[in-house]
């Protein structure tokens, strides 16, 4: 990977004012994926490719990155950025909404990363437990909203999302078969791992 093309992207993105992964959230990811052997990540929400270009840093050596977005303009700049960082040859960017890509998708990931439209977040979790490996991890960032989520926001603006991340953060909570915890890092980073995982 080109770190310096790396940090020129990311200073693009930040200058275009598009919301990309925080340094302290991607420090954390680090360290919960250090142990493990990635091989597969699938990521929800490319934007311009910055999230993308740094998890292909803990794939293994064959590993690969499936990532989907439905803006052409973004799709278009990420395929760009890929190339600058020298990893297009790991990330496959799949164009188009994610509500209808996921359904087409059948491989298992080791790692989930969801960060796309927030009123679909319980969609996402519905694909994400699905494909999921036995031994993966599901990550999903911007789950407190700037803080509404935990709170008593009801304003009709943000409504819908802030109903659905609620909603999110109940259903891994909920479930059996994970064990999560929600970390006040970024703008709230939840993470899911199967329970067998965990023991």
């Amino acid at each position: 990977m080109n770190k310096q093309e790396l940090e020129k992207i990311k200073e693009e993105a930040l200058n275009d004012h598009i919301p990309i992964i925080m340094d302290d959230t991607l420090e954390v990811i680090d360290e919960l994926l250090k142990d493990k052997k990635i091989t597969k990540i699938l990521e929800i929400g490319t934007a311009v490719g910055y999230s993308a270009i740094c998890f292909s840093e803990f794939l293994e050596e064959n590993g690969y990155i499936d990532t989907i977005e439905r803006e052409e303009e973004r799709v278009e700049k990420a395929r760009k950025n890929l190339k600058r960082a020298e990893v297009e040859e790991k990330i496959h960017i799949h164009f188009g909404d994610a509500v209808e890509i996921l359904p087409t998708l059948n491989d298992k990931y080791d790692m989930i990363f969801i960060d796309a439209a927030k009123g679909k977040y319980p969609f996402f979790l519905s694909h994400a437990l699905r494909l999921l490996a036995n031994n993966g991890i599901i990550l999903a960032d911007n789950v407190l909203y700037k803080g509404y989520v935990m709170s008593d926001y009801n304003k009709h603006k943000q409504r819908t999302a802030v109903r659905n991340l609620r909603e999110y953060l109940k259903e891994v909570n909920e479930n059996p078969n994970l064990k999560t915890e929600i970390l006040e890092v970024g703008d709230g980073l939840a993470v899911s791992k199967k329970k067998d995982e965990c023991m």
